[in-house]
């Protein structure tokens, strides 16, 4: 035993420190802009992103997070100052959820002209929300941005996370940038909420028939990588599978039995970001579909 003892003693003394006891992982910064091609620039606060545009005559910003932290749209400004001092000349919302547009304030203030869907400014009209710029030019089906030398299209597919949701395009880059309805190996946000079915596995194909190689989330994707087709294609198959899933509990009349949908398991999906936590809301969401017709 004292052999044992006085073993153990040593072993404990030649152990470094940094083995003994690993330090905790660093946090990661709340915020930060990565390059993505020479004129395009991913800007994340927290778990939210927006894209920006730098042109020789000026800057097309989107998104301008201001919900996750209130100084959110003067610290994207001040990174894009940190890159250009030309002047933003448009900020594009690619929906109304103010989680992404709560920060315009200070681009306003520097003379930005605003850019969203038509039904994005009729909700926010009647929202009245003091904190939320309102756009000064719509969009319908299509329109284009064209500012020194770079083309913007911005395309509305169709409803899906919301009636409003436009696609932004870049056709030379091949880069698309649009947000919450096309995840990146995640399941989608707890009952879809403001989501509009089944209109969304339209706007999977519309997207897909696009002429495009990457794609910038308004969330990060693992890692913090940018999405592809395949990545489009696999969202649109685990939203079929769900539906497949809650078309058959609502053909067994279980659709308002929460034990049953909560019993609804998809494995090919267990690695993505909230599996467990919002599988079963998205089940339920497409149980109200077919078993409610709503």
């Amino acid at each position: 035993m004292r052999l044992a003892a006085a073993c153990l003693a040593a072993l404990a003394l030649a152990t470094p420190p940094a083995l003994a006891q690993q330090a905790p992982a660093a946090a990661p910064p709340q915020f930060a802009t990565t390059k993505v091609t020479d004129n395009v620039y991913v800007f994340r606060m927290m778990g939210h992103q927006a894209m920006f545009v730098v042109t020789p005559e000026g800057v097309i910003a989107t998104d301008p997070v201001g919900f996750v932290n209130k100084k959110g749209g003067e610290i994207f400004l001040a990174e894009i100052r940190k890159i250009t001092q030309a002047p933003v000349k448009y900020v594009v919302y690619s929906h109304h959820h103010y989680d992404h547009i709560a920060g315009g304030k200070p681009f306003k203030d520097a003379g930005a002209t605003f850019v969203a869907h038509r039904n994005a400014q009729k909700q926010l009209a009647a929202l009245k929300n003091p904190e939320i710029v309102l756009p000064d030019q719509v969009v319908d089906e299509r329109s284009t941005i064209e500012l020194g030398g770079t083309r913007l299209d911005l395309v509305y597919v169709g409803r899906n996370h919301s009636d409003n949701t436009l696609v932004i395009h870049l056709p030379k880059e091949k880069i698309i940038f649009t947000v919450d309805w096309i995840p990146i190996q995640a399941v989608q946000f707890r009952d879809l909420p403001d989501g509009f079915l089944p209109d969304w596995f339209e706007g999977f194909d519309r997207v897909l028939a696009m002429d495009w190689e990457r794609m910038i989330p308004g969330h990060p994707g693992p890692g913090g990588r940018l999405g592809t087709k395949d990545d489009v294609r696999a969202a649109k198959q685990y939203m079929t599978d769900v539906s497949d899933a809650a078309k058959q509990l609502a053909a067994e009349g279980k659709c308002l039995n929460d034990e049953a949908m909560n019993a609804v398991k998809l494995p090919k999906y267990e690695g993505w970001g909230a599996y467990a936590m919002f599988l079963p809301r998205n089940v339920e969401r497409f149980c109200e579909y077919w078993g409610r017709g709503y």
